[in-house]
C-alpha cells in the first residue's frame, strides 16, 4: 500500500512540473487526461475561467473494460468530436504526469486523428 502511494505521490509531483509549463486559454484550452486502474478520463479546460468545456470518460461511454487501449482510444475520439462540435481546434496536451505510453498516447492519437491539432 505504502508503494502506491508514493507512486501516486510522484505523479502529482511530475504533474505539477507539467502544469508550470502548460496553460490552456479561450483560444487554446488543455485536454487533461487522468488514468486509474479501471477507467480514464478526459478534459478539455479554459485555465483563465477556470471552466470545463468539454469532458468524456470510460464511464460516459459506459464501455464494458474501461481501463484499456481501446477504451482510451474511443475517450479520445469521443472528446475530439465533442470539441469540434463546440468550435475547438486545438488544444495543449496535459498527460497528467503520466508516461506519453500506452492508454494516454492512445487516447491523443485518437483525438488527433478525430480533428484535434496539439
Amino acid at each position: 500500500m505504502i508503494k502506491k502511494e508514493a507512486n501516486n505521490v510522484a505523479r502529482l509531483r511530475r504533474h505539477k512540473r507539467v502544469r508550470n509549463k502548460v496553460s490552456g486559454t479561450a483560444e487554446c484550452p488543455r485536454l487533461n487526461v487522468f488514468r486509474s486502474n479501471s477507467q480514464i478520463f478526459a478534459q478539455i479546460i479554459d485555465d483563465v475561467k477556470g471552466t470545463t468545456l468539454v469532458s468524456s470518460s470510460s464511464l460516459t461511454l459506459k464501455l464494458e473494460n474501461g481501463g484499456n487501449v481501446e477504451a482510451a482510444k474511443a475517450v479520445g475520439a469521443d472528446i475530439a468530436k465533442k470539441a469540434v462540435k463546440a468550435g475547438i481546434k486545438e488544444v495543449v496536451f496535459d498527460r497528467g504526469g503520466y508516461q506519453y505510453h500506452g492508454r494516454v498516447e492512445a487516447l491523443a492519437d485518437a483525438a488527433r486523428e478525430n480533428g484535434l491539432d496539439f
